[in-house]
């Protein structure tokens, strides 16, 4: 009996929570397995959105403590439905200078919203698509990191901008 209350509750918790994301239009996480290798692209197809709403995107980062950096560098591709990319080289905080991370959650894993692109319009008909891989180095090296450890998921969210 106790436990089919606290399941209950639990749904209703859920549910609430769930149901007063208003502004959300598309949130999705893959998980990372293992590190990110250096030559894995996460994509994301995104779909149509309508043409005629503003979006706010995010990247959305789960690490751990086995990250071992203050910021991360992730290289970003925009696929327009008619063929066209626009690239970005991204540059995120994880941490604050004392070492503690920027994220929020308890526990080991925390959770970083980031601002990607503000104020978006879709106006291109057809499927979008948003490409994503790490882009990590160390100091005075030319190659990037081969297996970056800590990140768990990399998630992308669409919000309608309600201004």
């Amino acid at each position: 009996m106790r436990k089919a209350a606290v399941f209950s509750i639990f749904i209703g918790l859920f549910t609430l929570i769930v149901s007063c994301d208003e502004k959300r239009v598309y949130d999705e996480y893959k998980p990372i397995q293992g590190g990110w290798e250096r030559d894995s692209t996460l994509v994301f197809n995104l779909g149509e959105l309508d043409s005629l709403q503003n979006y706010n995107l995010f990247i959305n980062v789960r690490n751990n403590k086995d990250y071992n950096y203050r910021n991360l560098f992730l290289i970003t591709e925009m696929r327009f439905p008619q063929g066209k990319v626009v690239t970005d080289t991204l540059e995120y905080e994880m941490a604050a200078p004392n070492g503690s991370w920027l994220g929020t959650g308890f526990g080991d894993v925390k959770e970083s919203k980031l601002w990607y692109k503000e104020n978006v319009s879709f106006t291109e008909p057809g499927e979008y698509k948003i490409a994503i891989k790490q882009a990590m180095r160390k100091n005075d090296q030319v190659e990037g990191i081969k297996n970056l450890e800590g990140i768990t998921h990399i998630g992308f969210r669409i919000e309608e901008n309600l201004q």
